[in-house]
């Protein structure tokens, strides 16, 4: 028997919208560690969410899969600045480049409704009076927080109220939760007490609170005191983390980037009167026009950027992302296939270009950029989900179910992947 087209994926919604209203308060008997640790990795930030099958338990109703809209996450849409700085140059330690105010508005355009247990304005304020005060630089170690938890939304090991923003024990497959701070600030103190470990051979001026600082210290001669730079940290903060540094000072120079203002094009337009034959100053107009929603200027630009330098990354995207915007997804592609030549670790552009296959229903073509992109980023719970959504259209049911499994193993708060779980459930036929 088959279910009502209109009724099944309604349950479904109804499923996904009472997970979202119905989160009880955590149990404050125990630790917050304790508390997670006893609580499967699912449940860590969504408590309710519910368990689905490891396998596909029945026959999908075709007439119901081929009626409903999967999820999946949105193009990424963020222009890169000019990598004029190579990456491997950037200390840890240092001072801020950008401005509180850049970082509090950063985290807001990414999350409105950040799992924390403060103000973002106090978490960033955090930020910048712990690492400042041991002066390791408080905006890009913001920025491994932010690539830590998801711009604070979570969804893996580590549980939101645990005031753990860099993982510290977090132990990966093990499922470990990893370590819990009494409030926010502590947890801000031993992170940047972790990364001093690293970072620099004096211990902190504060009494330590990292419970793992005195492991790198007596354990890791080979790395305490010796991993200045950021991209320092590719493979030994994270494992395999092949572009953990690097996508940490992407965020950290996305977070840097003009806005739509008036005074912002202003000093664009006098960026480029002063230096009228840079790249730099054609990409820094580019991206405040296509801020200002005016992508044939920004495309103009960014092209313009690409005549003075024709081997840029950076440029390519834009490109790429501003001829998006008007529809002109051909030419998308092959500034896509271009910049994949020259910067082939930069997983923006494998999801960009997956996701563009997919639109065209190439779905193979989505499938093999989804597994580049995790031959990078393995935990890149939104590839996964592609994945699962693109095996849907090739009608390989039982192999996306276990798509969205993986995926939602990975990020367990994804809403995507949660919606996609529910949708296919409801598609299966009754018995």
């Amino acid at each position: 028997m088959y279910a009502a087209r209109s009724f099944r994926p309604l349950l479904a919604l109804c499923g996904l919208a009472a997970v979202l209203s119905s989160q009880p308060m955590p149990a404050q008997a125990a630790s917050p560690a304790a508390v997670a640790a006893q609580t499967p990795v699912s449940n860590r930030t969504l408590a309710n969410r519910p368990d689905f099958a490891a396998q596909m338990p029945g026959e999908i109703n075709p007439k119901a899969i081929r009626e409903v809209h999967w999820k999946t996450k949105p193009l990424y849409d963020v222009p890169l600045m000019n990598a004029d700085i190579n990456p491997s140059t950037i200390t840890i330690l240092g001072p801020a480049e950008a401005t509180q105010e850049q970082m509090i508005a950063f985290i807001k355009k990414h999350n409105a409704h950040p799992k924390l247990n403060c103000t973002v304005e106090d978490i960033v304020n955090f930020y910048y009076q712990e690492a400042g005060r041991e002066g390791i630089r408080p905006d890009v170690a913001l920025c491994q927080a932010l690539k830590e938890t998801g711009f604070f939304n979570y969804g893996g090991d580590v549980a939101p109220n645990q005031n753990n923003f860099c993982g510290l024990g977090a132990l990966g497959n093990y499922h470990e939760p990893g370590h819990s701070f009494a409030t926010p600030q502590l947890g801000v103190r031993a992170h940047i007490q972790h990364l001093l470990a690293y970072a620099r051979a004096a211990q902190p001026s504060l009494p330590i609170v990292d419970p793992r600082y005195w492991h790198v210290v007596r354990n890791r001669p080979d790395l305490c005191g010796k991993v200045t730079k950021w991209t320092g940290l590719n493979g030994t903060w994270a494992v395999p983390g092949k572009t953990y540094g690097q996508d940490i000072l992407r965020l950290w120079q996305q977070a840097q980037a003009p806005d739509a203002s008036e005074a912002s094009l202003h000093a664009a337009n006098n960026k480029i009167k002063k230096a009228p034959d840079e790249a730099s100053a054609y990409t820094y107009r580019g991206i405040v026009l296509y801020n200002r929603h005016d992508y044939q200027a920004a495309l103009a630009d960014f092209s313009q950027a690409l005549r003075f330098a024709p081997n840029a990354g950076d440029g390519y995207y834009n490109h790429a992302l501003a001829a998006t915007k008007l529809g002109d997804t051909k030419t998308a592609q092959k500034d896509y296939d271009t910049l994949l030549k020259i910067s082939p670790k930069l997983t923006q552009a494998w999801y960009n270009r997956g996701h563009l296959r997919f639109e065209k229903k190439d779905y193979d073509g989505a499938i093999a950029d989804m597994m580049q992109l995790l031959m990078l980023e393995d935990h890149s719970a939104f590839a996964r989900n592609l994945i699962g959504v693109a095996h849907i259209q090739q009608k390989k049911y039982a192999t996306a179910w276990t798509d969205f499994a993986a995926a939602a193993a990975i990020n367990s708060a994804d809403m995507n992947i949660l919606a996609n779980q529910f949708i296919m459930e409801a598609c299966l036929k009754q018995k």
